[in-house]
């Protein structure tokens, strides 16, 4: 019987991405750079001069104004307020409420217009507008007219690498920062962003060159904890986080930042207590709520967790009056990938990884193998997610294709992921490892990584035919048996290997009329396949009432020597075992009809065939008549 090599690694977007979008916090970190970055640049921008008073930014991004007092308590209104601001100080209040949107829409109109906001140079304030509201195709836009102009400062060699690294353009981001000048004020700026894109280049020198170059500031700490995120060193992110609230509790968007390393370590309701500190401050955060949904969708299910991204559909549209990538994409994810072919592919091309891993999810779950390869066949792993999913694409090609190439590359991703440091004792780091064992048939390493999760697949599907099947591989056929009997989706229980492995388990956990029964509601052509199964094991095991049955039905559907003995073999079989009192008399009564059947069968075709079942009917017919033996 073939082995069927379904991987253990379970191909839900629920399971094997372990969330529903790649919360980096590389680009948090980074819009938090173009807050502290533009610290030391606006100082040295031109004002208005009517400006009595001195505006900076803070080191969180705030906008603070010096020596402001409290708020006017008079009763003069909104208008006739806004009426006596300068467009500056109009543009200030909006990044101060960090509306985004609307500062980007003030400068850009002016922009247009060939106006101009005092003294304020338009560019670079729309540049940092547009970047802070996610548009970093703009922004991207906006620094390259800058670098183009006459004059320009350097600085925006830095900013535009930034806006490259988040296009996923990292070649382009190191070329960018490397034409900053050495030793300039945006140097520490610098080093950091080439240190995040050699993260990202994975180039191990040149990551460990920046590395030494990182000071003891904030923002060179943030940078650090961004590269441990990106190489799935969550706690140590996390510490380094930690240390920084310790020192200065106004850095509330570092919870989030805690909340996400939580997430990534499965510790969903960790998560939702920090990044619930963050919300009470800042119930509108894009980034916040998307997580919290993420969450929600962990603990729960689609629904809820859509439910709670409705406020961020809400925000999106009221505040940036634009659709969020990572909410189209994470409806699909919560909805069971609905409209995912419609979706995804758009996203693909705007540099979203999840949006190819997810479609190639997609595939797999419509057996789309070829689709999901294809996908794939290019990509080069680098996450533990990319590993996983890379090595079951493979490891369905390699079966469909018997290509042991494809295979040998499966064991080797599942083996790399389940036996690194990081994964080896997660959920997903046992079921590669599972999957390995499964892969070169070692089925007692297999029920040790099995059992050890156990406790978080007993009502899975999938899990519950393949601990099935490995029970049954190493002689366990009664877990075996229960196990597959309680699969419960028609399309798994309609796979060969399955119907396969449980009549086996039924027949050698002496239940050979659950076997036989459920090749009666077989209603496909490899029903044969069942039949040949039945007949051979339930004689191998002494079953020979269903061993006759079987093999009765095959020798009617074809000539064939070995169906004839087989049946003969069993219906003697059947009557050696009323003999002994160990088979019922009906089971007798019912094979007499066989060998009935085989005698006018043969009576043409083999004549000598003919006459010996003639002649072991007319012997069971003899002892029937001697002991008066009855039908119950």
């Amino acid at each position: 019987m073939r082995m069927s090599l379904r991987v253990l690694v379970d191909t839900g977007m629920h399971v094997l991405l372990h969330i529903p979008f790649s919360f980096h916090p590389l680009v948090s970190f980074l819009v938090t750079v173009f807050f502290s970055c533009y610290y030391f640049y606006r100082r040295n921008l031109p004002r208005e001069k009517k400006k009595a008073k001195t505006t900076m930014i803070s080191t969180t991004g705030r906008f603070v104004r010096k020596g402001a007092g409290a708020p006017s308590t008079g009763h003069t209104s909104a208008k006739q307020q806004l009426a006596k601001k300068s467009l500056a100080e109009q543009l200030e209040d909006a990044l101060q409420a960090r509306d985004f949107a609307k500062a980007t829409t003030m400068v850009d109109f002016f922009k247009a217009a060939g106006l101009t906001m005092g003294d304020l140079p338009l560019n670079p304030w729309l540049g940092y507008a547009a970047a802070h509201m996610g548009d970093i195709a703009k922004a991207t836009e906006v620094y390259r007219e800058l670098i183009s102009q006459e004059g320009s400062d350097p600085a925006n060699y830095v900013f535009l690498g930034i806006c490259l690294l988040l296009s996923g353009m990292y070649k382009e981001a190191e070329e960018a920062a490397l034409r900053y000048p050495a030793g300039g004020a945006a140097e520490g700026l610098r080093n950091r962003l080439l240190f995040l894109v050699a993260q990202k280049l994975q180039d191990e020198d040149k990551l460990m060159e920046y590395h030494q170059k990182l000071q003891n500031t904030v923002e060179d700490q943030l940078a650090l904890a961004a590269a441990q995120y990106a190489r799935n060193q969550f706690q140590e992110a996390i510490d380094v986080y930690k240390r920084i609230l310790l020192q200065t509790k106004e850095y509330l968007a570092l919870h989030v930042y805690v909340a996400m390393c939580y997430y990534k370590m499965d510790y969903y309701e960790v998560s939702l207590d920090v990044l619930n500190t963050y919300l009470g401050t800042y119930p509108n955060s894009a980034v916040a709520l998307n997580l919290k949904a993420c969450n929600l969708y962990r603990l729960y299910n689609g629904n809820t967790a859509e439910r709670e991204i409705k406020a961020l559909i809400d925000l999106y549209r009221t505040t940036y009056n634009m659709e969020s990538d990572i909410v189209k994409h994470n409806l699909v994810v919560f909805r069971g990938g609905e409209d995912a072919l419609q979706v995804l592919p758009p996203l693909i091309s705007v540099g979203l990884p999840e949006a190819r891993l997810n479609l190639v999810i997609y595939h797999l779950r419509h057996d789309q193998t070829s689709e999901a390869y294809e996908l794939l066949k290019d990509m080069e792993p680098l996450t533990p997610q990319e590993y996983i999913l890379k090595a079951v694409v493979l490891a369905q090609v390699g079966q469909q294709l018997d290509s042991e190439e494809f295979l040998k590359m499966s064991r080797e991703f599942f083996h790399f992921i389940g036996s690194s440091q990081s994964e080896c004792d997660t959920i997903p780091g046992r079921q590669c490892m599972g999957s390995y064992f499964f892969l070169i048939r070692d089925f007692g390493s297999v029920m040790t990584y099995l059992n050890s999760i156990k406790p978080y697949f007993h009502k899975d599907d999938v899990f519950l035919y393949l601990f099935g099947i490995a029970s049954a591989a190493t002689g366990n056929y009664g877990d075996a048996e229960t196990s597959l009997a309680a699969v419960k989706g028609e399309k798994l229980k309609n796979e060969l290997s399955y119907s396969s492995w449980y009549v086996r388990a039924c027949i050698l956990n002496k239940h050979a009329k659950r076997a036989w029964d459920l090749y009666l509601k077989m209603e496909t052509r490899e029903s044969i396949v069942i039949l040949r199964l039945i007949a051979n094991d339930c004689y191998r095991t002494g079953n020979f009432y269903y061993a006759a049955k079987a093999f009765d039905v095959l020798a009617r559907l074809e000539e064939n020597t070995e169906y004839m003995e087989g049946k003969r073999g069993a219906c003697i079989g059947v009557f050696q075992q009323v003999y002994a009192n160990e088979e019922t008399a009906d089971a007798l009564f019912d094979v007499m009809k066989m060998m009935e059947s085989s005698v006018e069968q043969y009576r043409q075709s083999d004549a000598a065939v003919s006459q010996e079942f003639e002649r072991i009917l007319q012997l069971m017919r003899d002892w029937v008549k001697e002991v008066k033996l009855k039908r119950k």
